[in-house]
């Protein structure tokens, strides 16, 4: 029992452990109104090699639908939501460096360069079109931090459980170095992959919340409390998340919250129609608000 809550709080903490859903492959194209990149292929960023997949047409004055997994998770775990997403309007993910079909990272990776990757995704998806964010636990703090400092073309953010903006604080006064080797190696671990450990090799380091402008922010939390399940620590870890996801409002003066009551921390494999719902009212808004 205690060893499935292990993996669970895992998986919620720092999104390390996933089971993929293996998808076909397509072959990459160009979009035939803006020669844009579709299909399922490889981009080159920075001269390494990154997995993209899109489906979908692009829809006039409709911003492009980019999905950003959780950590350890493939685009391939995406692939029922961006089928969905698709039947209104272009929606892509990719596989980030050290994960699925992507190049490994040259070296250590920062938010900074990680943002690199990203910004040469939404170059060959998008050009200089606008874009809405819909990022999940690991993706989803990338898509928060990444959109303060790309106004220019992030339109709308959708945080899926996203991982908090102060996780390292939240877990390390979460389970103290006295706590029981059992709880220790779940915050060791966790600890290890925000301070740069594999497969991204990625620092993600604690901040304060910077404003993305007026755009529209929609965080849709879990709702099905599995990391009180953790002995003793659990309770004190879920209220920490919970304020983590209130802190990502601050992104935008038109942000909200919402709970998927049925959910842990997959919303979007959970409550699948309910993350379409999210996602399309914010592109929806995005789109009117640019017109």
């Amino acid at each position: 029992m205690f060893r499935r809550v292990w993996i669970s709080a895992a998986l919620a903490l720092g999104c390390v452990l996933a089971t993929a859903v293996l998808t076909g492959c397509e072959e990459s194209s160009k979009d035939d109104a803006k020669d844009l990149f579709t299909g399922t292929g490889k981009i080159d960023a920075g001269g390494r090699s990154v997995h993209v997949s899109c489906a979908g047409r692009q829809v006039e004055d409709r911003p492009v639908v980019v999905l950003l997994s959780g950590g350890g998770d493939g685009l391939e775990k995406l692939a029922a939501l961006r089928g969905t997403l698709s039947k209104k309007g272009k929606v892509c993910s990719y596989d980030r460096l050290g994960e699925g079909a992507s190049d490994k990272p040259a070296g250590p990776q920062t938010l900074k360069s990680t943002g690199k990757v990203l910004s040469a995704v939404l170059d060959r998806v998008a050009g200089d079109g606008p874009v809405v964010l819909a990022g999940h636990s690991l993706g989803g703090l990338i898509a928060g931090r990444y959109a303060p400092d790309h106004q220019d073309r992030v339109k709308g953010l959708v945080l899926m459980d996203a991982t908090s903006p102060t996780q390292t604080a939240d877990l390390t006064e979460g389970i103290p170095e006295s706590a029981p080797a059992s709880a220790a190696a779940l915050r060791d671990q966790t600890l290890s992959i925000l301070g740069g450990g594999k497969p991204e090799l990625l620092t993600v380091p604690d901040g304060k919340v910077r404003s993305a402008g007026d755009v529209p922010v929609e965080v849709l939390s879990h709702g099905k409390q599995y990391l009180a399940a953790v002995p003793e620590y659990g309770p004190g870890l879920e209220r920490a998340w919970s304020e983590g996801q209130r802190k990502w409002l601050a992104l935008s003066g038109d942000s909200r919250q919402s709970t998927a009551a049925k959910s842990g921390h997959y919303v979007y494999v959970d409550e699948p129609d309910l993350a379409v719902r999210v996602i399309e009212r914010v592109t929806a808004r995005a789109a009117a608000d640019g017109a």
